[in-house]
């Protein structure tokens, strides 16, 4: 199968080895990865402060550039759900309508692609520990992924995944919500990562980098034995 990689910014900038790691996944199953140099934002940062005049440009941008006929991939939910349940708010009843029909028919997130299309649930990776899986919130609400990411986790030789109860609460982060908020993210981040700790977890595991970077935050802010790790690194572990 060949696929188009959609990355996000915040991988781009900051988290690049997650983005290749993805690469490394796909291309173990046998895909033919393409990834345009050209891309930039989906424009959800924009849409959801409610600048939408702004984000249509540049969601224009992003549907010309996955206009290519093949599956998009991406390694968050938040991304994937901008694309799947609001671009039709800007091009529908468009030139564009039927365009982002069949590129929204084709757009998944990495763990739907791999159970839901590529119909996998062991890659064959290894990492020792007790983790806590945090259900991102537009992955979860947006994208209805729950049981994907699960399957494969349980599947990663010496990896235990623990419950804590709030898997599926918000982490705090909610974008410019973390800076309009600060005192109520960081206890919402807080909470999360205290429950994990009381747990016994030595990780905590997510679809998307944005919930982790928020996480982390706290984490390496208040010097704690926890960690953070993305799905596709934890996939490509130990291989």
């Amino acid at each position: 199968m060949q696929v188009d990689i959609f990355i996000p910014c915040y991988v781009d900038q900051l988290f690049p080895q997650t983005g290749w790691n993805m690469v490394k996944i796909l291309e173990k199953l046998g895909c033919e990865v393409h990834y345009n140099p050209e891309q930039t934002c989906c424009g959800q940062p924009a849409w959801t402060t409610g600048q939408k005049e702004l984000t249509k440009p540049v969601a224009e941008k992003w549907l010309k550039e996955f206009s290519t006929g093949r599956t998009v991939v991406c390694p968050a939910g938040s991304c994937v759900g901008m694309v799947r349940n609001y671009y039709h708010e800007m091009f529908m009843n468009s030139s564009y309508h039927l365009t982002l029909r069949a590129v929204q028919a084709k757009t998944f997130e990495l763990t739907e692609f791999l159970v839901d299309v590529m119909e996998v649930e062991n890659l064959e990776a290894s990492l020792s520990g007790k983790a806590v899986y945090h259900d991102a919130c537009n992955a979860l609400r947006e994208c209805k992924i729950k049981e994907g990411p699960r399957k494969l986790l349980q599947n990663v030789q010496g990896l235990e995944i623990i419950s804590t109860g709030d898997e599926e609460e918000c982490c705090g982060f909610g974008g410019t919500f973390s800076v309009k908020y600060e005192g109520l993210s960081t206890s919402m981040a807080e909470q999360k990562v205290n429950n994990a700790l009381n747990a016994g977890a030595d990780f905590i595991i997510s679809t998307d980098l944005s919930c982790l970077m928020h996480i982390e935050g706290y984490i390496r802010k208040q010097k704690l034995p926890l960690k953070t790790m993305h799905i596709a690194d934890v996939l490509a572990s130990g291989w």
